[in-house]
């Protein structure tokens, strides 16, 4: 009967922990309401505005927009500016194609 005791304890003490942790983290994930509206709480970029301004002094802006955009939705960053700049969003710089060339402008 002893030695049950413990293993009782220390069953009780980790079921409090883990239901204290995981309404810890439920608590911190929920939605936030603004203004009326829910929004995560990581914040998603206007893929359209940022890469209208990435692809500004582009030859062939069309293209640009199209290439830019499909690597804003994958990682939620552009980087600043109109060229270089890519250390600021390393998994935008880090996409290649298939050939192994950058593919996000």
């Amino acid at each position: 009967m002893d030695a049950i005791k413990p293993v009782v304890v220390f069953a009780a003490l980790a079921f409090l922990v883990f239901h204290l942790v995981e309404g810890r983290l439920a608590s911190e994930l929920q939605l936030a309401e603004v203004k009326g509206h829910e929004r995560s709480l990581l914040q998603t970029i206007d893929c359209a505005e940022a890469c209208s301004v990435r692809c500004s002094k582009a030859s062939r802006q069309k293209r640009c927009e199209f290439e830019c955009g499909s690597c804003c939705k994958r990682c939620n960053c552009v980087p600043p500016g109109t060229y270089g700049n890519k250390e600021a969003c390393p998994c935008y710089a880090s996409i290649t194609t298939h050939g192994g060339k950058p593919k996000c402008p």
